[in-house]
């Protein structure tokens, strides 16, 4: 269990290091971005690869995808009935930071250090679900409600520029017809994706953002109710009503508690004003799912 503690206060070690480089100007918050294409372009895919390196992908597994899917539909739902008689700005903030988990940046670090090869396809496989929606699909969707049209071409479009998802589809249609990569390939994609946990949590820190106007506050609570409310009583049905393998039922139980998308700020800003008060809700979601996940990985361990 101490081992567990160690590696789960080492990710927030690693976030307050990256809070405090930007916070003291060693690094700027702008560099975060070249981070994040490195992880997005190179860590993060190999640690994908890696872990579908040796797993035997079975067709039962693939509900795991719709699972993803199906989990941020509710949600979106949930934050337009939430927002209907609100302006369209509200709206927008709704439907956009209430569904959608920060699968890559932060829960698939968690799962690659404490549930192994397995943890990792099976978070890789929701994930293919749940990009659908935190890529693009909630951005059309809350776009379309207020009136402007984005259409299903650049959803797909985006949808598909992402090469995280493009890795998990070819690995996916790979391991489905039984073909795995060569063993020197892995040895040199794990060296690869073992950066990834350090350089995912460092990203974090440099994005955090504590400012808002206190006015905002009311919305922000109600969205990560609806997202906390939500991920218990979606991981209490995963973990206790299904009857996935253990390995997958703590996997679906830790990931419903990922933090907002780290791309709603990005979309939020599009259709609204309120892109600094989504940025906001997605720095808060990081400390609650820090706390939940990491109690919840210790729990397992015991």
């Amino acid at each position: 269990m101490l081992d567990v503690l160690i590696k789960a206060f080492s990710f927030i070690f690693i976030i307050v290091v990256g809070y405090l480089l930007k916070r003291y100007g060693v690094l700027q918050r702008s560099d975060s971005i070249a981070l994040s294409k490195i992880m997005m372009n190179l860590t993060l895919p190999a640690a994908v690869i890696t872990g579908f390196a040796s797993f035997e992908v079975e067709h039962s597994l693939l509900v795991l995808v719709l699972i993803g899917f199906v989990c941020n539909v509710l949600l979106l739902s949930a934050g337009f009935f939430i927002a209907r008689k609100r302006n369209n700005e509200t709206k927008v903030f709704y439907m956009i930071n209430s569904p959608g988990y920060n699968i890559g940046c932060f829960t698939l670090p968690y799962v690659q250090s404490f549930l192994g090869p397995v943890g990792i396809v099976a978070t890789c496989l929701f994930d293919a679900g749940n990009s659908v929606i935190c890529t693009g699909g909630s951005y059309v969707a809350a776009s379309n409600v207020i009136g402007i049209s984005t259409g299903l071409k650049n959803t797909f479009k985006r949808l598909f520029s992402s090469i995280p998802f493009d890795v998990y589809v070819l690995l996916l249609v790979a391991a489905l017809c039984g073909y795995h990569l060569p063993g020197r390939v892995i040895i040199m994609t794990s060296i690869i994706g073992n950066a990834n946990p350090f350089i995912a949590m460092l990203i974090i820190g440099m994005m955090l953002e504590i400012n808002i106007n206190r006015s905002q506050l009311k919305d922000v609570y109600k969205v990560l109710a609806l997202r906390y409310g939500a991920g218990a009583v979606f991981a209490a049905l995963f973990y206790y009503c299904t009857p996935l393998p253990l390995e997958i039922r703590q996997v679906l139980a830790v990931a419903v508690f990922a933090p907002v998308s780290s791309l709603a700020p990005m979309f939020t800003s599009r259709c609204s004003s309120l892109g600094s008060v989504s940025s906001f809700t997605g720095s808060l979601s990081i400390f609650i799912s820090i706390i939940i996940i990491t109690t919840l990985l210790t729990l397992m361990q015991v």
